[in-house]
């Protein structure tokens, strides 16, 4: 069976459409017109009273995570140093709360420098001449890389450059990473002074801003002896050792304090404890080990401001007798 279903013309739909309303349905649509009158008043005020909010904004997210950055100073290249130290702030901030670390690197130690003494950084790992500079600027010492015997300055030279003595070095170029360099620039000047050179006179003293472009100079030829300090020596030589065969330590300074760990003033108390307690820790577990290899470091550990004085000591000779150090503003 089929069914038929018959539309209605389109003349028929017009017809329909165009027929009267009846009365009493116009009276209420009459009726919704007014109703609809205070509706639209209230719709207005409501998209006024929008209009006027102000959006508040906070420093501190909702659930009060409190971020503190560190900053390390330029011991490597800004690369290099994220791969180096962003396990360790990792490693933190996963045994933390609320509160959690940010790693930053600056391009060279004057970036740094400037940063530190103006408070930028909440925790800091700068190096001793640093260190001192920053208890100037509200910040405290509350521990330090160990490893002592590591924190000596060293002398590279290649091993077909024919420099032998300290004297074969008058008259040439010799790279350091910073004029404020103290273990890699000031403790290696300091030791040319008392073997018989004018820093400022004798040789030609080249400031490349990092430890890797210190060494390299030295391996091109740019400069005929690099200064740094062993950690970053033992790196080059792990990731480059055909470079590194071509070159040799020609001499090496006496030991002093190895870098320190500062915290601003302002910090709780609880905070600095709790970061503390993970950094002195690292030695005792497999994890943490890995990490301080990374860093060619054995363990931090406790320190205080009076462990600094020694430091205190040598740059008050070094200044005295070599040159003037770069102040801090």
């Amino acid at each position: 069976m089929f069914s038929f279903r018959i539309r209605p013309s389109p003349k028929r739909l017009f017809i329909r459409m165009r027929r009267p309303i009846p009365r009493r349905k116009a009276a209420l649509r009459g009726h919704w017109r007014w109703l609809l009158i205070p509706l639209l008043f209230l719709a207005g005020c409501h998209e006024d009273e929008g209009s006027a909010y102000q959006p508040q904004f906070s420093d501190r997210p909702a659930f009060e995570e409190q971020v503190y950055v560190f900053g390390v100073h330029p011991l490597h290249n800004p690369e290099r140093l994220f791969a180096v130290y962003q396990p360790l702030v990792d490693h933190v901030n996963h045994h933390l709360g609320t509160v959690r670390l940010k790693l930053e690197a600056s391009r060279n130690y004057a970036a740094y420098e400037e940063k530190l003494y103006a408070g930028a950084f909440h925790f800091a790992l700068p190096n001793p001449y640093q260190v001192i500079n920053a208890l100037k600027h509200d910040y405290r010492v509350f521990g330090k890389m160990g490893d002592d015997h590591n924190f000596r300055g060293i002398i590279l030279v290649r091993r077909d450059s024919g420099i032998h003595e300290v004297s074969d070095l008058k008259g040439k170029a010799v790279s350091y990473p910073a004029p404020t360099a103290l273990a890699a620039t000031m403790m290696p000047q300091w030791f040319l002074h008392t073997h018989g050179l004018n820093i400022a006179k004798d040789i030609d003293n080249r400031y490349v801003g990092s430890q890797e472009s210190s060494i390299m100079n030295a391996f091109l030829g740019t400069t005929v002896a690099a200064s740094t300090w062993p950690p970053p020596w033992r790196a080059f030589s792990k990731e480059r050792p055909e470079l590194a065969e071509q070159m040799e330590i020609r001499w090496q300074t006496d030991p002093l304090v190895n870098n320190g760990l500062v915290v601003r003033r302002n910090i709780p108390e609880e905070h600095v404890a709790a970061i503390a307690s993970l950094l002195f820790s690292l030695h005792t577990h497999p994890e943490g080990q890995t990490i301080l290899a990374a860093m060619e470091l054995s363990r931090f550990e406790k320190a205080t401001d009076a462990t600094y004085e020694p430091v205190k000591t040598f740059l008050s000779r070094f200044e005295k007798e070599v040159r003037p150090i770069q102040e801090p503003p």
